[in-house]
């Protein structure tokens, strides 16, 4: 991929996490307030904003190669993360319905998405 469509591509893709993001704080508000799901709620909220906030803006300030694939890979880790919190959520009920489902299908594309980057790289 030539440079500049790489940075284009990256740059998608940060966008794409942001709204990923923004819905994870929406999700957060709207989930029911007892011990199981405070616990869902504070796990998911964390792993689910930390793919953007933290870690893939510092994949895109990395100084090489090798930094860049060690951010990306906590990138992966926490994608996987959020992915998996999403899952379990809906499979305990406690919240399960069109959206969720729809940002947990985003969570499993993201997860490829980024995977795909590291592969790329490896």
């Amino acid at each position: 991929m030539e440079s500049k469509n790489w940075l284009e591509y990256k740059i998608q893709i940060r966008e794409r996490l942001r709204t990923f993001s923004l819905d994870m704080l929406n999700i957060s508000e709207n989930i029911e307030k007892n011990t199981a799901s405070r616990v869902i709620n504070y796990q998911l909220t964390k792993s689910g904003t930390s793919v953007y906030a933290t870690n893939y803006r510092a994949v895109l300030r990395a100084r090489s190669k090798a930094e860049f694939f060690s951010k990306l890979s906590i990138c992966v880790e926490e994608a996987d993360e959020t992915e998996m919190w999403l899952e379990l959520l809906i499979a305990s009920n406690i919240s399960n319905n069109e959206k969720i489902r729809e940002v947990h299908k985003e969570s499993i594309e993201l997860v490829k998405i980024l995977a795909s980057m590291q592969k790329k790289l490896a």
